[in-house]
């Protein structure tokens, strides 16, 4: 394994900045959040909230990642921009920790940016590096997994990590499972064996809804990480859930509109969905069976429907 100091450098503006808002030794130091498009993210739910916290106020660049050496620019091709007889623009891909603040100028940490397609071991040591370098106190990472749930019920959350206590109530799903990996989950193990303190949370997403937008689930993702960090963060809360608010207006004018196929799967979800929640309640082990479309009928399903969405913006 190489060096890991040679994959990132400090933005020496930056980190003087970060310094002087982390004040002495003795402070508690801050909340890093972390996210990577490229692995799941089932309704776009860790996207949402990073563009929406980067879009809440200015924020400084501490430390650049080498995205030279880390992205494989032939699995996610950079855009280019050519006009007329000549290319004009060329979109950087950018790895990048930045420092901003909440609501009440309580400084906090956001790593985000393409996944590293390589180096994976070298990246989550140089990620222990920065967090060690700025104190953080906790790592949260977060992201939407596709779940065989309705949209008219509450979101559920997985938290994983050493510090799952700080989103209490939800309950693990099971007790073993291999999956396949992602830079975002190496970073958590690496920085708990280490000995940091880190959480995770995935929301459940309707896997019929999973490859569109689904601020439901970035609105319940950001008041979970609110309330584990104490980090206020009110003007991302009100923009996502008001966009929660057309989406879920948006799917009910579709059931209404008589779309059987539609109805069904949704009608067959929530009776799962209520029959598993009786299950906790009544502590019984048997819940009755409920016949579902596969997850391939269910896209088919959606598919107009998604498409007739993304029209219906454009033209907006």
């Amino acid at each position: 394994m190489r060096d890991p100091r040679e994959l990132y450098a400090w933005d020496p503006h930056g980190l003087e900045q970060a310094d002087q808002a982390m004040g002495g030794s003795d402070s508690t130091g801050p909340v890093l959040l972390y996210h990577f498009e490229g692995f799941i993210d089932a309704g776009e739910t860790g996207d949402q909230l990073i563009e929406e916290l980067l879009d809440q106020g200015p924020h400084v660049t501490v430390a650049r990642f080498d995205h030279d050496r880390l992205i494989d620019y032939r699995a996610r091709r950079p855009v280019m921009t050519f006009r007329r007889d000549r290319w004009t623009a060329y979109e950087t891909p950018t790895l990048e920790v930045r420092l901003l603040r909440d609501a009440t100028r309580q400084p906090y940490l956001v790593l985000a940016g393409p996944e590293p397609d390589v180096e994976w071991e070298s990246f989550s040591q140089a990620v222990r590096q920065i967090v060690e370098r700025l104190r953080v106190r906790l790592s949260v990472n977060f992201h939407g997994v596709p779940m065989g749930v309705p949209h008219t019920r509450p979101v559920g959350l997985t938290p994983h990590g050493n510090r799952a206590d700080l989103v209490p109530g939800h309950r693990n799903m099971f007790e073993e499972a291999q999956v396949p990996g992602s830079a975002a989950a190496l970073v958590e193990l690496r920085l708990t064996e280490a000995g940091h303190d880190v959480l995770g949370v995935a929301a459940h997403v309707p896997h019929y809804i999973a490859r569109s937008r689904y601020p439901d689930a970035a609105l319940v993702v950001l008041e979970a990480i609110t309330a584990a960090t104490g980090l206020v963060l009110p003007e991302a809360a009100h923009l996502l859930r008001s966009r929660a608010v057309k989406t879920q207006d948006e799917i009910e004018r579709e059931l209404a509109e008589g779309d059987a196929d539609l109805v069904a799967v949704v009608r067959g979800l929530e009776q799962q969905y209520d029959a598993l929640a009786g299950v906790a309640t009544r502590g019984s082990l048997v819940a009755e069976p409920v016949e579902l479309p596969s997850a391939d009928e269910l896209g088919e399903v959606f598919e107009r429907f998604l498409a007739e969405r993304e029209d219906t913006d454009d033209q907006g």
